[in-house]
């Protein structure tokens, strides 16, 4: 799976880098995520812009990394999401699930904010 990851201050933003999230590259989501949470990192920001299909193996990879960060007590937000995959996460109603952002800077707002209201 191609895909950029960026360690940030108070997170990482893993950028999807390919044009579908299905059955050839969730699993490698999944791996990244698992590794990338059992290093510590607690809040993680998945950037789908590049995304333009999802199927469900791509919606069980982002619900494996809502749960990782739950788990962890930190926070999992989506962002970049194409017309295409918000339906379908709207249609599968996981929008009622899931932190959603519309840019990397709303991102990092939601997860400051989080971080803030657990001191």
């Amino acid at each position: 799976m191609d895909f950029k990851i960026d360690k940030l201050e108070n997170h990482t933003v893993i950028e999807v880098l390919e044009e579908k999230l299905d059955t050839n590259v969730a699993p490698s989501l999944k791996s990244e995520l698992v590794l990338i949470s059992g290093n510590g990192e607690k809040n993680i920001v998945l950037d789908m812009r590049n995304c333009r299909y999802c199927d469900s193996s791509g919606l069980s990879a982002i619900l494996v990394a809502n749960r990782l960060c739950k788990n962890a007590n930190g926070t999992f937000v989506l962002t970049g999401l194409t017309d295409a995959v918000e339906r379908l996460i709207t249609i599968s109603q996981l929008d009622t699930v899931l932190n959603i952002a519309y840019s990397r800077e709303e991102a990092a707002e939601i997860v400051n904010k989080a971080e803030n209201d657990k001191k």
